[in-house]
């Protein structure tokens, strides 16, 4: 009986079977070619895509190779014609090559006719290319810009235009006294690095939320020794960094700035919020703080959260594209469905650790997931019934009987520190009331905000009640349990954000509890924010509350 651990299908989708002999060998193997989808307890999903083998072509892996591996788990014959379509698309990778031309100018060039005929006659990057003999020509600052197109035709760039070396910094990592990069963080930034030559020092890496992305950024800033800039989606992940690169690197404070609404310094390490860098006064007029990326010879650009990279910085690519740069995620799902601006502009996926491994070696907490189902009060059936789409959805998220919900879940929690999160600033006033916790909102200045969280972490608050604002970067390692009153609709990406804030790695198991109306919209919102959880290997259990 045929005994490998995967189960190769016609439509590129790969199946392992987690319970078979050479799993782990076999999920080595196909990570560099294929992308995970799914991993749930028993079969994990992987999907090979054109995207894929053009990141597996960029990093030197030959289709011999792919087929070589498929061939060697493969736990039933692979049919023929899926090797001819995978070598025909890994082929793409190389045919157009990205160099530089003179001045402010790049030149690509096409294997042959045919191929600089179809980009001629695309009319998406007929604004951008100009043809110059046997190649085009190009500004600068549209590098990002024509290499996204040219990925929506079919054709990858081997993007071998020089990057900009920085000016140099004396950076290294405090290793010792009960801390050292763990070894999958020194992986994903060597994985980032690569050679040093052409086509390597740019991509993203993909970690769970508690996992130390930051620490594989500031592995990158000891290798490279450049000065960087940093870019982060608020103030308070701002502070994060610099606290962390205090702690953990031999850079002085005088080494590192602060670039946001209430700062406007550089240093040799720059910390910036996006929002101050796509702030402008009107619509039609320039960015202002654009500035910033000519106020130094960056040799490094870090994206945190890069799956929120706002859509402004995309079109400015003659800096971003110049510069090593890098991307850290959770997840690179993006309910707009832009990821492929992710890997066109900041660089391809490098590397990815799926949740469930990291838990079960003790790098993230063990999270158990329990959906709550409470029915609407009788008042509010027939206004629900009657009311329009948007109406429905904030009369099923305020649903007053989660209030009750809420207090019940702490008072029988109470060894918990617990964080409650929701959507609705007026819901969640009446759950801070009612549990005399405090409420952490937009609207509240940043060093207030650090105020409660720093007595959350030294043990003195026991709950704190949020909006939105702790979907990303808020650092509360000792938090056990997250209460989800409400949320963005069927965001697959907030859910992952929200479950991550309780999954720093802690002697407990984390807690993540979701209040959702019966029988309305968020049901079939709830099942959409689950997919990501789920295909992460995430359980929920469901539960009926009667009060």
């Amino acid at each position: 009986m045929a005994s490998g651990p995967l189960i190769i299908q016609s439509d590129q989708t790969i199946l392992l079977d987690t319970h078979a002999e050479e799993a782990e060998a076999a999920r080595a193997a196909i990570l560099p070619f294929a992308e995970l989808e799914k991993s749930p307890e028993h079969v994990h999903t992987y999907r090979i895509s054109p995207l894929s083998l053009w990141n597996a072509a960029a990093a030197g892996l030959e289709a011999a190779s792919v087929r070589e591996t498929l061939e060697r788990y493969s736990r039933y014959p692979v049919q023929e014609g899926l090797f001819d379509g995978l070598s025909s698309l890994m082929a793409r990778y190389g045919r157009l090559v990205m160099r530089g031309g003179e001045g402010d100018s790049l030149r690509l060039e096409a294997a042959d006719e045919a191929l600089r005929t179809e980009i001629a006659a695309s009319r998406p990057l007929r604004k951008y290319l100009q043809p110059a003999g046997e190649h085009f020509a190009l500004a600068l600052r549209d590098r990002g810009t024509v290499k996204r197109e040219l990925i929506r035709l079919g054709w990858p760039v081997a993007d071998e235009a020089p990057l900009i070396a920085g000016e140099d910094m004396d950076i290294s990592l405090k290793e010792g006294a009960g801390f050292a990069p763990r070894n999958y963080q020194r992986e994903a930034a060597a994985a980032v690095l690569g050679s040093g030559g052409p086509g390597s020092g740019y991509g993203v890496v993909v970690l769970p939320c508690g996992a130390g992305k930051t620490v594989v950024g500031m592995c990158v800033m000891a290798a490279l020794k450049t000065n960087t800039l940093i870019l982060c989606t608020n103030a308070a992940a701002v502070h994060q960094w610099i606290s962390e690169l205090l702690d953990k690197t031999t850079l002085a404070p005088d080494e590192i700035a602060e670039y946001s609404g209430t700062r406007k310094g550089t240093a040799p390490v720059t910390v910036a919020t996006y929002q101050i860098i796509t702030w402008r006064p009107k619509r039609e007029e320039v960015f202002p703080h654009f500035a910033l990326f000519r106020e130094r010879p960056w040799g490094l650009i870090i994206y945190d959260e890069v799956h929120l990279l706002p859509a402004p910085l995309f079109r400015i690519t003659a800096e971003l594209q110049a510069v090593r740069r890098l991307g850290l995620t959770a997840t690179l799902v993006r309910e707009d469905g832009e990821e492929d601006a992710v890997f066109s502009l900041v660089g391809p996926k490098r590397y990815d650790a799926p949740w469930k491994d990291l838990e079960q070696k003790g790098w993230i907490a063990s999270a158990y997931c329990t959906e709550i189902r409470i029915a609407l009060p009788e008042e509010l059936r027939i206004p629900y019934a009657a009311a329009p789409p948007r109406e429905k959805c904030r009369l099923a998220g305020e649903n007053p009987r989660k209030d009750e919900a809420v207090a019940d879940l702490v008072a029988n929690h109470p060894d918990e520190q617990i964080i409650v999160i929701g959507q609705y600033l007026a819901q969640l006033e009446g759950i801070a009331r009612r549990l005399g916790a405090p409420l952490i909102t937009g609207k509240m200045r940043n060093d207030e905000r650090e105020k409660h969280y720093a007595a959350f972490k030294r043990g003195e608050t026991r709950v704190i009640v949020t909006s939105k604002v702790a979907n990303f970067a808020i650092d509360l390692p000792d938090a056990s349990m997250a209460i989800q009153v409400s949320g963005a609709f069927g965001s697959r990406q907030e859910e992952a954000q929200r479950l991550g804030r309780i999954l720093r790695p802690k002697k407990r198991d984390a807690l993540f509890f979701t209040l959702v109306s019966h029988c309305t919209v968020e049901e079939d919102f709830s099942l959409r924010r689950r997919q990501f959880l789920a295909e992460q290997g995430y359980k929920y259990r469901i539960q009926h509350w009667e009060g």
